[in-house]
């Protein structure tokens, strides 16, 4: 088995196994042990996918459209989405209001 893809988390890599597997190519993860080990630091290369070597060209032809379409999504989302109005973004000020409001509250008695 050859190593056709290093994915930058499990999730990736199981993203990336379940394209292979639709398109009939037989698929394998590695690292999930490895990731879990590594505690607080964060995981760099360690999740593989892994195809037989007579699939691995039909592998990575797939892989490259994933990878096209990945960097178009995000060239996409980065030219017409500012970063302070994402979800993400809103939840955390809303977040850091109510602590701010409820340390106040304390504070003055309320």
């Amino acid at each position: 088995m050859k190593i056709v893809y290093r994915a930058g988390d499990i999730t990736e890599a199981e993203i990336v196994k379940g394209m292979l597997l639709a398109n009939d190519i037989d698929a394998h993860v590695s690292g999930y042990y490895l990731q879990g080990g590594i505690g607080e630091l964060a995981p760099i290369d360690l999740a593989k996918v892994h195809v037989h070597n007579d699939d691995f060209e039909k592998a990575r032809e797939i892989i490259r459209e994933y990878e096209g379409n990945q960097s178009e999504h995000t060239s996409r989302q980065n030219g017409s989405e500012n970063s302070q109005s994402t979800p993400a973004y809103k939840f955390l000020v809303t977040i850091i209001v109510a602590i701010a409001i409820s340390i106040l509250s304390f504070w003055i008695g309320i």
